[in-house]
């Protein structure tokens, strides 16, 4: 009698290129990306068609591509507002040299203890948790056995990481994320006994 084949899932995780305006703690805010972030974009996933599925962040920056992205493969996209990024309240629309000029540590400080040096008005981590991590365990489910991309942010990929790796929620900005940059996650198994595996992450190998 043969076995049954283990089901295997294979999530990518593509993070925006640069939005107009360059770098700056965006949060929430809905700039679309720049001719650079379109150029960054479109080269990672030159090549690659790899995919079932598409989910993305409703903000412009995620959502345009990957409507384009979409529309070039024939694969349905789907739009989630749990896959947006974490809200940043006052820091929002702020550089992180500006940020600085108020206090020459205060990003640091943010980056070891974001529960306890959150900016004023930003999403707490809890909630940020919360949300990704069910939207993230609906994707696993109704997804099983496919290939799936998500276009988002850079805190949905380090939360997700965090979620991967059982690594502290609050530990999450240690993960460098970088434009455009592409993670891949394969999942073994299904369901609450699914073994997730982190494959590569930031830019795939040259044979993945």
């Amino acid at each position: 009698m043969s076995s049954v084949p283990e089901i295997q899932t294979q999530i990518d995780l593509l993070r925006h290129g640069e939005p107009v305006g360059g770098r700056r703690y965006r949060g929430q805010i809905d700039d679309p990306l720049s001719d650079k972030g379109w150029q960054q974009m479109r080269a990672a996933v030159l090549g690659r068609q790899d995919w079932d599925v598409i989910y993305s962040s409703p903000l412009k920056r995620c959502a345009e591509f990957a409507q384009e992205l979409s529309a070039r493969l024939a694969l349905p996209v789907k739009t989630d507002e749990r896959l947006k990024e974490i809200g940043f309240g006052c820091w929002e629309g702020r550089t992180p040299e500006d940020i600085r000029r108020d206090d020459p540590f205060r990003l640091e400080n943010f980056w070891r203890d974001p529960i306890n040096n959150r900016p004023d008005g930003a999403e707490t981590l809890a909630s940020f948790q919360a949300r990704v991590s069910a939207v993230w365990r609906e994707i696993c489910a109704a997804q099983a056995g496919q290939r799936v991309l998500i276009v988002g942010h850079a805190g949905i990929t380090r939360m997700i990481l965090s979620l991967v790796l059982g690594s502290p929620a609050e530990h999450m900005f240690r993960i460098q994320v970088e434009n455009a940059g592409l993670t891949r996650i394969r999942l073994r198994g299904q369901g609450a006994e699914a073994l997730p595996l982190l494959v590569f992450h930031g830019r795939p190998p040259a044979t993945d």
